[in-house]
């Protein structure tokens, strides 16, 4: 009795002196976090993790040390064992989490021109996962090992983890396709956090990207989850791939007769007195010319995506209110041509003497397949030869 009396006397100083200890740690590493983020950090997110770890450590070696042999001490000892080694992993990847956030906050995106950031951004976040997975992994598998009868059933699935590698391969296809798929992306910078990406005739921005599954925030805040895998078996277009400027049009179908100078003139007027045209493109083009209507294309350029939206808005509503003030006969028209009724047989067959009787007067230069050496050469390779010269022949 008096020998489990002093053990658990023991415990108890060294749990408080270590609780002790931890406190003087604390204050020191906090009063450094003012001058360094990292101990900032540290101090932070590191303090309980490191507080239980030591402590578990402590109480284990002291009882080890001053406790007698007792009745349930295999199993004290047992416990005590499992609870260091997952309070380990936990300030193991406690530790991790501070030193990537430490370089998330030197690589911020929220600044112009943060292509690189991002793609630093999207690599450390995949990092953090695969880490996080890891060490919760090992760890379960140490706790494992720690019972003598897993021990022994370990070895003997050695013998045979070829045939439970392919089973756990074939069952498990899909989920490690997509895995593999993130880390892929990941380093392959075809994607990056914040991207603006055109997907499934949807265009949003890339918010999340994990092992298995990509979030694409929609411009109208819907979210498209894709799996990871989708973006190295499909094509997607990344209109921040190598730069966030981009080009953007805006099209107006108007009358053959509109003059064209006017309303390229008020397309550099409205470009120049927005703020989210970059001063790169605004060309005005007749693009289309067919059906009675020419289409009209503004090609304007902005920095990004969602300032180009809207430039396009106001150029296009610009535009339209220009021709509607000034130019109203460029609107688009209709043509027709109206006959009275009466007329028409007389029209008819006024036609048919012309065209069916007398010489023929069509100009040689209409034909392609006739009318002179090269026309009837041309109709014999795609018509084949005459007949009536076939049979005389």
């Amino acid at each position: 009795m008096s020998s489990l009396l002093t053990a658990v006397l023991a415990v108890v100083i060294a749990a408080t002196a270590t609780i002790v200890i931890d406190e003087i740690v604390h204050k020191m590493v906090r009063r450094l976090g003012r001058r360094s983020p990292l101990a900032a950090d540290l101090a932070l997110k590191v303090r309980r993790p490191f507080l239980v770890t030591t402590v578990l450590v402590a109480v284990q070696q002291t009882i080890r040390v001053f406790a007698d042999d007792f009745t349930l001490r295999a199993g004290v000892m047992h416990a005590l064992v499992l609870l260091c080694i997952a309070s380990s992993a936990w300030l193991v990847a406690s530790i991790l989490l501070v030193c990537e956030d430490v370089a998330l906050a030197k690589w911020r995106i929220d600044v112009p021109d943060n292509r690189k950031r991002r793609r630093i951004k999207t690599q450390v976040v995949m990092l953090r996962r695969v880490t996080v997975a890891a060490i919760v992994v090992i760890c379960f598998g140490i706790m494992l090992m720690t019972f003598p009868g897993i021990r022994a059933l370990g070895a003997s699935l050695l013998a045979s983890a070829g045939l439970l590698s392919v089973v756990a391969a074939l069952a498990a296809q899909s989920t490690l396709g997509n895995v593999f798929a993130g880390i892929q992306l990941a380093f392959s910078d075809a994607i990056r956090v914040d991207d603006v990406v055109v997907v499934e005739q949807e265009w949003g921005r890339i918010e999340e990207i994990t092992l298995t599954v990509v979030v694409v925030q929609i411009w109208d805040d819907r979210r498209l989850i894709l799996p990871t895998s989708y973006f190295t078996t499909k094509p997607f277009q990344n209109w921040t791939r190598t730069g966030s400027a981009v080009l953007g049009t805006a099209e107006l179908d108007v009358d053959w007769s509109t003059p064209i100078e006017p309303l390229r003139a008020e397309l550099q007027r409205v470009c120049e007195g927005s703020d989210l045209w970059d001063q790169r493109v605004c060309v005005l083009q007749v693009t289309q010319a067919t059906e009675g209507m020419i289409r009209l294309r503004a090609l304007v350029s902005a920095n990004d995506a969602g300032a180009l939206w809207d430039l396009r808005c106001v150029v296009r509503e610009r535009l339209v209110a220009f021709i509607w003030e000034n130019q109203r006969d460029a609107l688009p028209r209709m043509r027709a041509e109206l006959r009275q009724s009466e007329a028409a047989p007389s029209a008819r067959r006024g036609t048919a003497r012309v065209y069916g009787s007398g010489p023929d007067t069509t100009s040689e230069q209409s034909r392609v397949f006739s009318g002179g050496d090269d026309g009837d050469t041309r109709g014999i390779v795609f018509g084949g030869p005459d007949p009536a010269v076939v049979s005389r022949s």
